[in-house]
């Protein structure tokens, strides 16, 4: 049986591309931003929709990240 220690992993360098990855993280984290009721958009309060428009932006911010990734491989 070989040792795993004999082909170790090569170790990744950090990318600033890995930067996107605070942006939803912080912008939902900091709650009284976004917890108001105006504006009000097709009749849903700001807390609602200001959630729901992140599951877009995260996606956004989540895609280079992958690309970076699967460039890499």
């Amino acid at each position: 049986m070989e040792d795993d220690k004999s082909n170790p992993e090569p170790r990744r360098k950090f990318h600033p591309v890995y930067l996107l990855l605070l942006i939803p993280y912080i912008a939902l984290l900091w709650v009284p931003f976004y917890n108001r009721i105006e504006p009000v958009l097709f009749g849903i309060p700001f807390f609602y929709w200001f959630q729901m428009l992140w599951i877009v932006l995260g996606v956004a911010c989540l895609y280079p990240v992958y690309a970076h990734e699967e460039r890499n491989k």
